[in-house]
Formats: structure tokens, sequence, C-alpha cells
């Protein structure tokens, strides 16, 4: 399959903003407007884009689907989360012209539920969102917005939806989310190895050209790409050109 490079857009009461390491209370706001960041984005060239409702991953709700559904509107392929907690919620972000739901708390809480939806709606219109952070020297999958830690494990539960007919993972290693740290390329070679047959869309830290092709040969299928961009440290051009 095509390497994926997908820009990214976290929405925050409408506004696009960055959080650092996922705290709520260590935000960056940028002044651009979100529907028109992302027609920026697709006059580069990006085929897709990465929308997060962080008030929907905190409330449950789809607090920002006004906006998502005015981006999906001027036609780039979606791929969007934050707050699917219901079918319901599901059939909404469908309805708004969303292609692929990423599915993050309600898919560690519930597997049993999401890997029904697997089933009802096909591989291809879901995306995994196991973000993992190291904890006594485990893969730990918090959630709700990275504010709960859950009892599973990314390497519990990673295969088990493999083996049910997942395609796409995105995981992000929280500690270096917002970071500009750079990819974890040991999270990335593990995947790789553990359940190749996910599509892993590699997150958190990117700061470089170098890190998406370090990504790419780490084994992960695509890289989602925000802060980076957003403080112009390369153009989505260069990016696609990796």
């Amino acid at each position: 399959m095509t390497f994926a490079v997908i820009p990214a857009i976290d929405l925050r009461g409408g506004q696009v903003v960055r959080l650092k390491q996922g705290d709520y209370a260590q935000q960056t706001t940028y002044a651009a407007d979100p529907r028109e960041l992302a027609q920026r984005y697709a006059a580069a060239g990006a085929r897709w884009l990465h929308l997060v409702d962080l008030d929907g991953a905190r409330s449950g709700n789809l607090d920002n689907l006004a906006v998502i559904q005015s981006i999906a509107a001027d036609g780039m392929a979606i791929q969007a989360g934050g707050g699917v907690r219901e079918e319901v919620d599901l059939q909404r972000l469908f309805d708004a012209g969303v292609q692929r739901v990423v599915l993050g708390s309600v898919a560690i809480r519930d597997p049993e539920r999401v890997a029904a939806w697997l089933d009802a709606y096909g591989a291809e219109r879901l995306t995994l969102a196991l973000d993992t952070r190291r904890i006594d020297g485990r893969w730990a999958l918090p959630s709700a917005g990275w504010t709960e830690v859950e009892a599973r494990t990314l390497d519990e539960l990673a295969p088990w939806y493999a083996e049910r007919g997942a395609r796409h993972l995105l995981c992000t290693d929280i500690d270096r989310d917002g970071m500009l740290a750079g990819f974890n390329l040991d999270l990335y070679r593990h995947l790789a190895d553990s359940v190749p047959q996910l599509a892993v869309q590699a997150s958190g830290g990117v700061r470089s050209l170098d890190d998406i092709r370090a990504a790419r040969e780490a084994g992960a299928k695509g890289v989602i790409l925000g802060r980076a961009l957003l403080e112009g440290r390369f153009t989505v051009e260069e990016a696609l050109a990796c």
C-alpha cells in the first residue's frame, strides 16, 4: 500500500490547538481557521486529513461535529475521532462525510463491541487508536483523552484486533506527543514485527523529514503530522516527497 502522509488538525472549542503530551492544561492555540487550514493541506497535495475532537475525547460527545462536517464537505478524505462511544456516534460521523472513524477509548474498554463494528462496517471504515505510554515496563493504554489508564496493554489488544480483521492502527507514544522529540522508532518496529497485518500510522513527536523517512523504514505505513506542520518545520509537499 502507498505510504500515507496525513496532516492532523486537533479541535477544541472549534479552534486549531495542540496539547503537550495530551495535557489539556498545556494547550497552544493556533490562529488558523480549521477549515481554511484543511483546504491549504488539500491544496498542497494531502489526500487524507486526521481530525481529533479533543472536547469529545473527554466528554464523550461529538462536540466539534459541525466543524468536522464543514471540512468534509470540501471533499478531502477524512479520518476523525474523539468522543465516539456508541454506534450512533459512528453513524453521525459517517453521515457528516467522514471516511474512517477513529476509535480510541471504546476500542480499549469494549473490544468485543468494536469487533462487531468491524464486521458491520468493514475494516476500511475504522481506525483503532491504541495510544500508549510506557509504564512499569509495559505499553499501557490510557483512555478518555489520555486521562485514565486501562488494565489492557497494547501487546494484548493489537494482536487481538488483528485476528479479528482490523486493518488500520494509529499508535501514538504519548510521552512524545507535541514534544518534537522524534518518533519512537522502537515502538513501530515492535508493531511491524508483532502485528504485520495492521497498517500502522505513526504519531507523536515528528520534527523533521528524516523522522518521516525513519518511521517508514521502521515499518509504519503512514505518519500523522501535527505541530511540525503548524510551526513550519517542513511543508506538506516536502513530506509527501519523502
